[in-house]
Parts: structure tokens; C-alpha cells; sequence
């Protein structure tokens, strides 16, 4: 724990917003790993500002195990601390800290247990993964996986650590962000007929959304275990206008859908395509041929499938104790994993609730658990496959 603790407090010092940049964590962890013996390796996005690890210790060959964790953290402008956000404290058993919980305590406990692996990493090798930018689309898992998918060598387990109070997570749903922007003519709001007005056109863009949604609970497998059992869409925010009497010349319509199952996602794009290549903008461009909406895609994380036959699900289950794995509504980077030929899972310490907030905290006795589950796993990499 007391290792744990030191690392974890060395990486809440970082202020790893998402909009900042993650080298110098980046840079500390890869020194704490190579010191471990790990094979580390550093992929920095085309800014330059970003970074994803990707470290190895144990033999170069398939099988491997990942674990894995995003370094961003979400802003704390505007939230009411009690303490600095970006120094550890404890009080009344709990870690205090940016990322304590989401999920920097779970990096650390990893990363402190680096040099226990590289003794029993024998038959089977662990990995580590620190992405950037999980908080915004999963931009970093999303570039880190093509360039593993090219080393040749592939882990085949991934334990994704997000707060789940050491529960066993095996699915949730995706996650599919976008920003729709509509481009019409302004004019004297006395002649509306003279001008194409974005917002009305983005208007009825966000009532097809409405149909659709409705359109997507027929469309529930009979089998689903999540909550609701539907592809889910919803309208963020409708923004555009200048003035009571300016037609609106732009207007942006940032909406979201998580699908439950793969092809819904397809599904709404294909009608929402087919809905304003003939039906909105043949009426924008008989007024104003320069009108055109444009569809901005934020993220398109998929969902972690729950599968009949898991290895990490058997893993986490065995070393927990625990009986089952559950689902939940929030989205992770498991599902970019699995995609890559991975069976994935989710299972880390500390409670999501606490995720995002002011004041946000572990538990030391969550800590403490996640420890013991990382611990024990060192104990399947002397074993082979």
C-alpha cells in the first residue's frame, strides 16, 4: 500500500485535464516501469502534446495480459473543493485528489507492482496501457490500437481498471458523440421565405432524432441486460440565432446515441443521411445553393459485447471470489480491446459515483482491494496460456 500510495500521489500532482497536455506523467511512469524492467514504449499523437505507454514485462509472445488506464482527468474549474485538487490528501480513510478514483488509483497500484511482475512473469507476459484523452471519445485507446494491432504481438486478456468498486464488469453500451452543423441564409426576419433558417432546419433534424429513439425500442433484443434494453439517443444541445428578428443563419445540434447492439448504430446514421441529402437540403439549396449541414463526429467508442466465452471475465471472477459480472451504463475503452480480438473486462477500485465531482476520492480499503486483486493476479503469469 505504501508504494501504491507514493505513485498515486505523485500522479494526482499532475494536472492531466484533457485539454492539457499528459507528457510528463507520461514520461514519470515510463521511468517508473523501465526501472521495473519493463520494455516501455511511448506513442505521441501528431500535436505532440499527447502520449499513450504501452509497456511489457515477460516474454514476447501472444497471451499476454493487459491492464489498462486512461490519464486524463476531467476539469475542476468552477467545482467547489475543499482541498487542492492537485495534491493527495487523506482524511477519514479516504484519498482526496483529481483522479484518485477515475482512475489514477488503479494506474498506481499497477505500476507499483511492477517490479512483483517482472519476478513471475515467466510463462505469460502483463502489459500496460495508459491512453490520453479517454474522457473526450477515447481518442488515445482509438490510435493506440491500430499501432498494437501492428506489432504482431497481441495480449488476449485486458482488465480496463475504471472505479467499479472491485465489481466484475463484463458489457456496456457504446458510446456515439456528434455535433450536426446546418448553414442557411440570413435575412430580415419580416421575409422569412427570403432566407433558410438553421435553426428550424435543425429543428427538424432533432424530430427525426425523436423518431427515431422511439423507432430504436422495437428494435430491443429479447435477450439484452442493459438498462434500458434499447439503443439510446439523446439531444444535448440545439444552439443557433442571433436574434428575435435575424433569420438564423447557423445553428448546431450536439446529440448522442448508445447502442446496445452492433448495426443500430448504422441504422440511424444510414436514415439520418438518407433524411438530409432528400428531404432538408433540397429545400435549403432552392433558396440558398451554399446551405449545407455537416455532421462533426466527436467519438464513436463501441460497447464492451458480453460474451459466452470470457477469459478475463474468468479471471476477475476467480480472484475476486465474486459469483457473476454485471453491466453498466457507462462507457469505457474495453470495447475498442475486445474489437482488437481481446476478451475484455472492467474491474478497479473505487466507486464511479464519486467520479467527476468536487472532492472527488478513494477509499483506502478500496485501494487496498485493488492491491490484493493485482497481486493475485501476478500468480497467473506463471502459468502459460
Amino acid at each position: 500500500m505504501t508504494r501504491t500510495r507514493e505513485i498515486l500521489g505523485q500522479l494526482i500532482a499532475y494536472p492531466t485535464v484533457s485539454a492539457d497536455s499528459n507528457l510528463a506523467l507520461i514520461e514519470h511512469l515510463a521511468g517508473l516501469l523501465a526501472d521495473a524492467g519493463a520494455r516501455v514504449e511511448v506513442f505521441r499523437d501528431p500535436s505532440g502534446g499527447k502520449a499513450n505507454l504501452f509497456a511489457t514485462i515477460g516474454p514476447d509472445i501472444d497471451g499476454g495480459i493487459l491492464l489498462s488506464g486512461h490519464s486524463d482527468v476531467v476539469p475542476v474549474a468552477d467545482q467547489a473543493w475543499t482541498s487542492d485538487p492537485w495534491a493527495m490528501v487523506e482524511r477519514d480513510g479516504r484519498l482526496y485528489g483529481r483522479g484518485t478514483c477515475d482512475m489514477k488509483g488503479f494506474i498506481a497500484a499497477a505500476v507499483a507492482l511492477a517490479p512483483v511482475y517482472a519476478q513471475k512473469a515467466i510463462a505469460r507476459p502483463i502489459h500496460f496501457a495508459v491512453t490520453h484523452d479517454e474522457e473526450i471519445g477515447c481518442l488515445g485507446a482509438q490510435a493506440l490500437a491500430p499501432l498494437l494491432q501492428a506489432r504482431g504481438v497481441k495480449p488476449r486478456v485486458a482488465i480496463i481498471g475504471e472505479p467499479t468498486l472491485m465489481r466484475v464488469i463484463e458489457g456496456h453500451k457504446g458510446c456515439y458523440e456528434y455535433s450536426v452543423h446546418f448553414t442557411g441564409l440570413e435575412g430580415h426576419g419580416s421575409a422569412p421565405e427570403r432566407g433558410v433558417n438553421a435553426v428550424e432546419y435543425a429543428v427538424r433534424y432533432v424530430a427525426r432524432l425523436l423518431e427515431l429513439r422511439e423507432a430504436l425500442k422495437a428494435l430491443a433484443p429479447p435477450d439484452s441486460r442493459f438498462e434500458p434494453p434499447w439503443t439510446t439517443i439523446n439531444t444535448g444541445a440545439l444552439v443557433g440565432g442571433v436574434a428575435h428578428n435575424v433569420i438564423a443563419g447557423k445553428a448546431r445540434v450536439d446529440w448522442e446515441m448508445r447502442p446496445a447492439q452492433p448495426g443500430d448504430a448504422d441504422l440511424v446514421k444510414a436514415d439520418l443521411h438518407e433524411f438530409c441529402t432528400h428531404h432538408l437540403l433540397p429545400g435549403m439549396r432552392a433558396v440558398a445553393p451554399m446551405a449545407d449541414i455537416i455532421t462533426e463526429v466527436i467519438g464513436e467508442v463501441d460497447g464492451l459485447i458480453p460474451t459466452s466465452e470470457n477469459e478475463a471475465r474468468e479471471i476477475a471472477l476467480a480472484l475476486t471470489g465474486a459469483n457473476g459480472a454485471g453491466l453498466v451504463p457507462f462507457g469505457t475503452e474495453a470495447g475498442i480491446f475486445q474489437a482488437m480480438g481481446m476478451q475484455a473486462v472492467i474491474c478497479g477500485p473505487g466507486s464511479i459515483e464519486q467520479a467527476h465531482k468536487p472532492d472527488e476520492f478513494i477509499a483506502l480499503e478500496q485501494l487496498a482491494e485493488g492491491i490484493r486483486f493485482l497481486e493475485r493476479l501476478g500468480d497467473r503469469l506463471q502459468v502459460a496460456p
